[in-house]
């Protein structure tokens, strides 16, 4: 894997961070990766090769980091190629594959969400965890209003998901904190392909103009990494201006 050149850092430096964001090939994770490849070396996190490798051809400095965090052994096997790190942006997700209430959904369903919604997280923070202690780093949680707000009937496989993550979010928080930032970030609904899949489910129509762009939940991530030394953005809820 390709790494910077530059030494190790901390959050009080102000040159190129190593900043690994998982979810990168599409999306909330897609515009992270492009906001902050701007200025610091991305490590680009995603399940198909030909998709990581598209996205670091776009950013100015940027290396693949091919697994699907599903997968333990390939999680484990990628990890292991890092020498160092600053930031851990776990943005990969997924939504439940239709909307119905709790009676309708299966145990495997409910498996599949969690297992990359929340095991996936923790494992992958758990085997970078190291690396971002040694620079007193930075872990970024894109979570959802999902797990912020009063959830909705039909929600709740995803909804629970979020409520774990942000929960889990809050204790690592507390396990790390003065050694490790951790931030958790709550878009509502923005305009990205599972959105459209999404309000489609449900049977409204959809308009992106309505939506969130990527971009902004984008900004609300270098905003948290920007903080001054002694501050930590705990949680951000960001949601659309117009009403429903």
């Amino acid at each position: 894997m390709k790494t910077p050149t530059t030494s190790k850092t901390s959050r009080t430096d102000h040159h190129t961070k190593t900043v690994l964001v998982t979810g990168a090939t599409r999306g909330i994770g897609r515009a992270i990766a492009q906001e902050l490849g701007r200025d610091h070396h991305i490590i680009v996190a995603g399940r198909h090769r030909e998709a990581v490798e598209k996205v670091v051809s776009e950013l100015p400095d940027a290396s693949p980091f091919v697994a699907d965090l599903a997968d333990e052994e390939a999680t484990a096997a990628a990890v292991s190629q890092l020498d160092s790190l600053d930031v851990l942006v776990n943005s990969a997700g997924v939504s439940a594959a239709f909307p119905g209430d709790i009676a309708s959904q299966t145990r495997q369903e409910w498996r599949r969400v969690l297992e990359i919604n929340v095991v996936a997280v923790a494992d992958l923070t758990r085997l970078v965890l190291p690396l971002l202690r040694d620079s007193h780093g930075d872990i970024v949680m894109i979570n959802s209003g999902s797990g912020f707000l009063r959830t909705p009937a039909g929600g709740g496989v995803y909804a629970a998901s979020k409520y774990a993550l942000r929960a889990l979010t809050h204790a690592l928080r507390e396990e790390e904190r003065g050694v490790v930032r951790v931030t958790s970030i709550h878009p509502g609904r923005v305009d990205t392909d599972m959105q459209v899949e999404l309000q489609t489910q449900a049977g409204r129509p959809y308009d992106a103009s309505q939506h969130l762009r990527p971009e902004s939940v984008a900004v609300t991530v270098r905003a948290a990494l920007e903080a001054s030394p002694e501050a930590m953005i705990e949680e951000l809820s960001v949601r659309p201006v117009f009403r429903h």
